[in-house]
Parts: C-alpha cells; sequence; structure tokens
C-alpha cells in the first residue's frame, strides 16, 4: 500500500512539473529600431522610448533593432543607461550602416568572431559571421540576417538575399530544433503601409527590387514554419499574416524625429505555446507611449 502511495506522489509531481514548465519557459524581448541619429539624452527621441521599456516589467531579456541604428555607440548608450546596464543588444545591418564603412568595423567588432554575443548557436557564412548568425533563447530560435552581404563582402548590396545568405539560411532552418522561429533582417519583403496613417514609404527599394530571390526567401521561411519575419526600413507600423507567414515592421523608434508615422516599439512575449506582441506608439500630446495594438503569432 506504501509503494502505491508513493508512485501516486510521483506521478502526481511529475504532471505539476510539467504544468509549470510553461511559465518557466516564458520571457519577453523588445523589437525597437530606425532610431538613427535619434539616439542619445534628449527625451523627445530615442530615449523616451528606452524609459518607456523600463516601466514594462523584469522579464525583459533583449533588445532586438532591425536596422538603422547608426551611430551605434548613442544607441548601446541609451539602452544600457535608461532600460538596463545590463541589457542585451542584437543590433542588424541596415542600409545606412551598409553604406558606412566605420559602422560596419563597429558591427563587426560588437560580435567579434561571429559569436561573442549571448546564447549564439549558428555563426554566418565566412564574409559576414560577425553580422549573420543565429540564436536560441528558451524554445525560439532566433535569426539575424544581413541582407547587404554577398560573397565578395558583407556591404555590397543593395538589399537582397543571393545565394550565400539563402543557402546558409536554408541550412540553418534545416537544423534547428526549437518550437518558435523568429527571422530578423532589416528590408521588407513587402513594404507595406502605417497601419494608423497607411503612409507608403520604400515601396520600391526594398527586398522587392530583386523579385525572384524575395519570392525564394519567403517560400523558404513557409516551408519550414517560420513564425515571422521582423524588419524596419519604412519607418512605418504594421503587423500583416500573408500566406502562412507573418510580417511585422517595426517602424521607427526616434521619438518625434519623425512626425509622418507615430514612434513605436513592440514587447514580444514568448511561452511554450504561443508568440504574443504587445505594440506602444508615442502619444505626442503626453510624450507617453500607449498600447495600440496587440495579438498572437500562430
Amino acid at each position: 500500500m506504501l509503494k502505491k502511495i508513493w508512485i501516486l506522489l510521483l506521478l502526481l509531481l511529475l504532471i505539476t512539473c510539467q504544468q509549470d514548465r510553461p511559465n518557466r519557459e516564458e520571457f519577453a524581448f523588445i523589437i525597437a529600431g530606425d532610431m538613427r541619429n535619434y539616439a542619445g539624452d534628449n527625451v523627445d527621441y530615442f530615449r523616451g522610448a528606452c524609459e518607456a521599456i523600463r516601466q514594462l516589467d523584469d522579464s525583459i531579456r533583449f533588445v532586438i533593432s532591425p536596422g538603422d541604428i547608426d551611430p551605434m555607440d548613442s544607441v548601446l548608450y541609451c539602452i544600457r543607461k535608461y532600460i538596463r546596464d545590463d541589457m542585451i543588444w542584437y543590433p542588424v545591418v541596415g542600409n545606412h550602416e551598409n553604406e558606412t564603412p566605420e559602422d560596419m568595423v563597429w558591427l563587426r567588432n560588437f560580435n567579434p568572431g561571429g559569436n561573442a554575443l549571448p546564447f549564439i548557436v549558428n555563426q554566418g557564412p565566412e564574409i559576414c559571421r560577425e553580422t549573420t548568425y543565429s540564436f536560441d533563447v528558451g524554445n525560439t530560435h532566433f535569426i539575424i540576417l544581413n541582407q547587404y552581404a554577398d560573397v565578395n563582402c558583407d556591404d555590397c548590396t543593395d538589399g537582397d538575399m543571393p545565394d550565400i545568405l539563402y543557402d546558409w539560411l536554408k541550412g540553418d532552418l534545416q537544423m534547428t530544433r526549437q518550437k518558435h522561429t523568429l527571422v530578423i533582417g532589416h528590408e521588407p519583403a513587402y513594404p507595406l503601409p502605417d497601419m494608423e496613417n497607411q503612409r507608403f514609404r520604400h515601396e520600391h527599394d526594398s527586398l522587392n527590387r530583386h523579385p525572384e530571390n524575395r519570392d525564394r526567401f519567403v517560400e523558404l521561411l513557409q516551408d519550414h514554419g517560420v513564425t515571422a519575419y521582423i524588419f524596419g526600413h519604412t519607418h512605418n507600423y504594421s503587423v500583416v499574416k500573408i500566406n502562412r507567414l507573418w510580417h511585422m515592421d517595426a517602424g521607427h523608434a526616434r521619438g518625434i524625429g519623425d512626425r509622418g508615422a507615430r514612434s513605436t516599439f513592440i514587447k514580444m512575449t514568448v511561452n511554450a505555446g504561443e508568440i504574443r506582441y504587445e505594440t506602444y506608439r508615442l502619444n505626442v500630446g503626453t510624450m507617453d507611449y500607449e498600447i495600440t495594438d496587440r495579438g498572437i503569432l500562430n
């Protein structure tokens, strides 16, 4: 009888552990980019977004910035001073970093050897291993792409997914066994208007300049069950599911530095079963950030 009681207690303990597991796996991170030239101590610019992020909660593990982030020293300064001094930052190459040699040197040195940043599991192609890589946190696989790399250099295209990046990405997607996968680049596959005011930017000079490469890139993400492709470039915020893939444009986080669309950052929360997002946009009247959109990427 005593043996049966012990077995029953063990089964109850195992069931309880399985039920608690999703809570232990839950974590949050921030998407904020396109703040170039508007970082520093001015609260009306990127600093204001950082201070709003600091007020959220302590579950935020890291920040990803999908490009156009120069000067990077100023952005990193803002993140460390106004969010948290140990906050992890994953910068993504944008077209403005690509066209500025000293920016590319900074980004290479920020991730020397392609594996200096936390949680990296796979370095990119040799030519761009510091700026293309993947990392795992919890049950989620993150892929950072430098869309300006080709076989000869890491800063020599106008935004594309040539063979060297496509082949590496395909291999990386085949290797991961994580439940969720998020791919982050700078340029949209399909430029979309801002969800609030319908402003359009970069309609014809994004990945759609190379439609064949764009199409096979999107198809690859869909075929491997990628949850979302996250990007910037347009300064407009949008979230839309096209066929089987979510496309998330993070907008800009430069405060009043671009009045054509509201300054934006996105909080993403991951647990065992789903990825939730909350979008915060600047209320220029009060200079506070308010939730304007939320949903589940599924």
